[in-house]
């Protein structure tokens, strides 16, 4: 059997009258391509998960249960309230800091439908960490739940001005007091009350999601109607792709809508763009979790027998090395994927040992790309497990060196996105902006490289390379190296201070459960893969798990503080 190479898929899936057909659309003067089957409003995403699947579930969390239609008629209900009450009005702010919980859900899409911008603030922040939110974002209301509230307790001066909504306010540490004038979210949404008639422009701003702040203060990345309308559409593409990469000829029919796992933060592009709207838009069902366990993972795989994983590569890593997952019944499981780091092959290979035929896929994407922009599966993930994909027809992915130069085939640069999903900006940030965001490229700071089939690699990023007597090492590069021994379980690779040489790759590895190694065994085996100058001059063995942010990613300047 011939299988159609993925230029000719996108050629087939994107012709006028395709699946998927392209059309040319002004952004502020800008002619971008677009699906041509976009949504204009995020509210209209609603309506299509309603019409496609009003009475089946949308949102779980262990014996909690909201459907399609439920979820909607509440966030008509808030958005009315919204408005009427808080006196919310179009481009006004909405702040969201809660756990993952379906009233993040409907307070998200509630605040989008008034025209309002919904700020969700990372619930992982400290107090202080939440008040700048606040702060940066200056929003009319806040949504959050007893906890985000207890936090808050020690910055009350935050909140003066700002209209303060609640939810589940006994789900705290402590029985220390709340902010006085909170209003219950359950009283608002049983107010009965139409969506307000907004009228919403696809190049309205919707949202303000913050960066991780691994490396500054976190920015507010700010998001269209028309960024989130169109990576819902690419979700589904690379689904067509995949099923016709495969040699499989699309469904002419309707298929079972799909029961997605959703482990990671609602407050980030992988679980709110490509996690909780994708499926809203497919019709499909989000499960929730209230912390992540890859054994309660597994538990929930199979009684709410879900189809898909949407996770980071560290989170499918601890699903595919359970010590249990071979005894459970995962029969309605077809996949897993994800994005926001690089999946290791020993990954990719114990998935194929473990879970045999199932799909398994990775993407590339940030933030200010709205999520999706490049992505791979199935036997091309396999074949490329260092690979994240080929983009997206709507994206354009270009490679330049230091002084903006588009590169020659087949070298290293800068990866450069352009393309209707790539954001204004960041809120208040002109100074932050203007580098990042120049003559309608985003300029990611990720160096990749392509291969001669146009299958992207991230090598590294730009200012996270050890620099050792003058000469660049790329710490995934290391990284790889180390995890291709079987002793090895987690890997992160950061530069330590050298006196003659500048920097020298340091290492702290963490091994899997009963396996035995030391470090001049590991040293060895990073000397058989990579030069010598780049085998690691301090390596250190470690027990506890690697700390890591909201989105999954490993701290390594957290690391570096306490090794070197």
């Amino acid at each position: 059997m011939t299988v159609p190479s993925v230029r000719e898929i996108d050629v087939e899936l994107t012709a006028p009258g395709a699946p998927f057909e392209i059309e040319t659309v002004s952004v502020h003067g800008r002619a971008m391509r677009a699906w041509k089957g976009a949504p204009r409003s995020i509210g209209e995403i609603l309506d299509r998960g309603c019409e496609l699947a009003g009475p089946r579930d949308l949102l779980v969390l262990g014996d909690e249960r909201l459907t399609h239609e439920q979820h909607r008629e509440a966030v008509q209900r808030l958005a009315a309230a919204l408005v009427d009450e808080f006196g919310v009005r179009k481009g006004d702010r909405v702040a969201i800091a809660t756990r993952n919980l379906p009233e993040w859900s409907v307070a998200f899409f509630a605040s989008v439908v008034a025209g309002a911008i919904a700020a969700p603030l990372n619930a992982f922040w400290n107090g202080a960490e939440l008040a700048f939110g606040l702060e940066d974002s200056e929003p009319k209301v806040l949504i959050a739940d007893g906890e985000r509230f207890e936090r808050l307790a020690e910055a009350a001066d935050a909140l003066c001005g700002i209209a303060l909504v609640g939810t589940r306010l006994d789900d705290r540490k402590t029985d220390a007091p709340l902010p006085d004038g909170i209003v219950g979210l359950a009283s608002l949404l049983d107010r009965p009350g139409a969506a307000p008639d907004v009228v919403i422009d696809p190049d309205d701003l919707a949202t303000i999601f913050y960066t991780s702040g691994t490396t500054s203060r976190p920015k507010g990345v700010l998001g269209t109607h028309r960024n989130m309308c169109n990576n819902v559409v690419s979700t589904q593409f690379v689904q067509a792709r995949g099923t016709r990469r495969a040699g499989v000829p699309l469904p002419t029919g309707p298929s079972e809508p799909p029961v997605v796992l959703v482990p990671v933060p609602l407050f980030h592009g992988t679980g709110c763009h490509s996690g909780l709207v994708a499926q809203i838009w497919a019709g499909g069902t989000v499960v929730l979790m209230r912390k992540w366990d890859p054994e309660v993972a597994l538990d929930v795989i199979e009684h709410e027998r879900v189809t898909s994983v949407t996770a980071v590569p560290t989170m499918v890593s601890d699903l595919v090395h359970s010590p249990s997952i071979t005894s459970r019944d995962l029969s309605s499981l077809r996949g897993l994927g994800g994005g926001g780091a690089a999946t290791p092959p020993e990954v990719v290979r114990r998935l194929r040992e473990v879970l045999p035929g199932r799909a398994a896929g990775a993407g590339y994407g940030m933030t200010e790309s709205s999520s999706l922009t490049t992505s791979i599966g199935g036997a091309d993930f396999v074949a490329r497990p260092r690979s994240c994909g080929v983009p997206v027809p709507i994206v354009d992915v270009t490679l330049h060196d230091e002084d903006g130069s588009e590169v020659p085939p087949g070298e290293a640069g800068e990866i450069w996105i352009s393309g209707v999903t790539v954001v204004p900006g960041y809120w208040r940030r002109p100074d932050d902006t203007a580098p990042t965001f120049a003559d309608g490229h985003l300029r990611s700071g990720d160096v990749g490289c392509f291969d001669e089939d146009g299958f992207l690699y991230i090598v590294d990023r730009a200012k996270d390379m050890v620099i050792r007597g003058g000469e660049n090492i790329s710490s995934l590069e290391v990284e790889a190296a180390l995890f291709d021994h079987p002793a090895v379980l987690e890997a992160a690779v950061f530069p330590v201070p050298h006196p003659q040489l500048g920097e020298e790759v340091g290492a702290v590895v963490r091994l899997k459960h009963d396996a035995s190694v030391t470090e001049d065994e590991l040293r060895a085996h990073a000397a058989s893969v990579l030069a010598p100058f780049k085998v690691p001059a301090h390596l250190w063995l470690r027990d506890e798990p690697f700390p890591r942010g909201a989105t999954g990613k490993i701290q390594k300047r957290e690391l570096k503080a306490a090794y070197t």
